[in-house]
């Protein structure tokens, strides 16, 4: 059993297409095919169950999932253990970004880490489907960790950094009828059409949840991938919006004010899998995360 046929069966597994396992580890469809079907005949058991329309793992092949996760982990600590004795601290991060971040500097910290352990390859990624999603990839083993806007109540099975915390603000145009309010609660603007982060991104997922509880689910008809670009559709009268305080943002022509008696606040935290012990590169990293206060 090579490492190879494990990796390429954990790709199929998570992507449950040939194509996109292949996509994913930049190889040819026919190479990973023949690598699961090896596999396969070696084990004496089929892993997936193959359609001309899915692929889906077979009741051995969900059973093994974790086996070889497991298998491709141990080898790949003990291949950095050999490593980093002879030439350093080596091995690989993946880590999951927001597009908007407040006042940490994500790039300072990783380049920092970089000159110092130039050994370990560094990739960082987004997710379409915004901290939901980058919670699952750690989840997963798709990530080693990721920057999330989530409370720890929405984060099992992961540990949970606290980096900062910032206050929702609303913002509105000029114009707005209660623009000029010192505060403003969340009920007054029930009736509006917002502007917002897509589903599944953190600030939105909490402020769909706190308006689900006044019993108002409000109406989202503008909907971008970056908070930073929210108030030019609210200066455009688009809509109003519930966001976490970004002083960094342009808010010319748009009044932002502060929540009375909402108690809602957007977290932003470090996430690393609890199922399993951080590799060298990760542990030295949290480690150098923690060492930078008030970041």
């Amino acid at each position: 059993m090579e490492t190879r046929q494990l990796e390429y069966f954990v790709a199929v597994a998570e992507e449950l297409s040939f194509t996109r396992a292949a996509q994913r580890l930049y190889a040819v469809q026919s190479t990973v095919s023949a690598a699961v079907r090896a596999l396969e005949t070696e084990l004496g058991a089929r892993l997936f169950d193959r359609s001309t329309r899915r692929v889906a793992l077979s009741a051995a092949g969900v059973a093994f999932l974790p086996e070889a996760k497991a298998a491709i982990e141990a080898l790949e600590r003990a291949r950095a253990t050999v490593q980093e004795a002879s030439a350093g601290l080596r091995g690989s991060l993946r880590i999951g970004t927001l597009t908007s971040i407040g006042s940490v500097d994500l790039p300072g910290l990783l380049g920092a880490f970089h000159r110092r352990y130039p050994l370990v390859d560094i990739q960082v990624t987004v997710s379409i489907t915004g901290s939901t999603g980058l919670a699952e990839d750690v989840r997963q083993g798709r990530l080693d960790a990721a920057l999330v806007g989530l409370p720890g109540a929405d984060l099992p099975g992961l540990d949970v950094r606290s980096l900062e915390t910032r206050p929702f603000v609303a913002l509105l145009p000029v114009g707005h009828p209660l623009a000029r309010e010192r505060e403003i609660r969340l009920e007054s603007l029930a009736g509006e059409s917002f502007v917002d982060m897509p589903r599944g991104f953190g600030n939105r997922v909490l402020v769909d949840r706190a308006y689900d509880a006044l019993g108002s689910p409000r109406r989202v008809t503008v909907e971008v991938a970056d908070l930073r670009t929210v108030p030019g559709y609210v200066r455009a009268g688009l809509g109003i919006a519930v966001i976490p305080e970004l002083p960094e943002a342009d808010e010319a022509d748009v009044v932002s004010l502060p929540l009375a008696g909402a108690g809602l606040d957007w977290p932003l935290n470090l996430v690393s899998a609890s199922t399993k012990p951080p590799s060298r590169a990760l542990h030295t990293l949290l480690d150098l995360v923690a060492a930078h206060e008030g970041i």
